[in-house]
């Protein structure tokens, strides 16, 4: 009887990961939280926007509600319609460090974790 032949792996190193913070960039590892803007006073901004937009934007959108975020009937709808609620205020454009646009508010919206973690940052990563 013939021996059978062993194949060869066809199996190969996985790639080198890449960065995911460039040098240079504003979000470097050298900076704290607080020094990029994430202190005290935006922990108040961030309550304060949490507290009149307290559904997430993106669980309205999935649940069909049109109305637009802030207004009386948004809430309503979100309420009526179970949106889940939001912990996260995220930047719809990018700061990039740009404390004009960090602290404009009319840039903000809130977000649930799961959307912002999820759905947000694969919009970001592909360029929306």
């Amino acid at each position: 009887m013939a021996r059978l032949q062993t194949l060869k792996s066809r199996l190969t190193s996985p790639p080198n990961r890449l960065a995911t913070i460039q040098p240079g960039s504003w979000r470097n590892d050298k900076q704290s939280s607080t020094a990029r803007g994430y202190g005290y006073k935006w922990q108040q901004a961030r309550a304060g926007y949490l507290a009149k937009q307290p559904y997430c934007v993106y669980c309205a959108r999935e649940a069909g509600i049109l109305a637009l975020p802030g207004t009386d009937e948004f809430l309503a709808q979100c309420i009526r319609r179970g949106a889940g609620q939001a912990s996260v205020v995220d930047h719809i454009i990018a700061h990039r460090g740009d404390m004009k646009l960090f602290w404009d508010s009319t840039n903000w919206q809130s977000l649930c974790a799961p959307h912002h973690s999820r759905d947000k940052q694969l919009e970001e990563s592909r360029g929306y």
